[in-house]
């Protein structure tokens, strides 16, 4: 994956993090997943009172590409504040990223910025996935 393609998924994560909403943490993550179609699709996270229905923005992203009709992705970036420790995700992200990959090896970008970034392999972040 260039560098411009990074950069560009990390700025549509920037856009989608800014319509988190994130009253009770005050921690905003906007994401942005690339289809295997070459579609790129956001998502933030959303945060409820009840906090075991509050979404990540990782899930929220995947989500929506989901309900587009896509099936299989091939990246995705993830950023959190500027000023923050790296967004790596949750498991439960991990492992929804995994049923939806193309490869194992997808890559997911973190970030704090277009200029403060990490790129991993999906395998890295979650080896012995569980699948069927």
């Amino acid at each position: 994956m260039d560098i411009e393609l990074q950069k560009k998924m990390i700025e549509k994560a920037q856009a989608a993090r800014s319509h988190a909403y994130a009253p009770y943490s005050g921690y905003s993550v906007g994401a942005a997943v690339l289809a295997a179609s070459g579609e790129i699709y956001g998502g933030c996270n959303v945060e409820n009172a009840s906090y075991g229905l509050t979404i990540c923005a990782e899930r929220n992203a995947i989500f929506s590409a989901v309900a587009a009709g896509e099936r299989k992705l091939s990246a995705i970036a993830i950023i959190g504040p500027e000023d923050g420790e790296l967004p790596y995700p949750c498991g439960a992200c991990r492992q929804v990223m995994t049923e939806f990959a193309e490869d194992p090896g997808m890559p997911v970008i973190v970030a704090r910025s277009e200029d403060s970034f990490e790129v991993y392999r999906l395998e890295e972040l979650l080896p012995h996935s569980f699948q069927l």
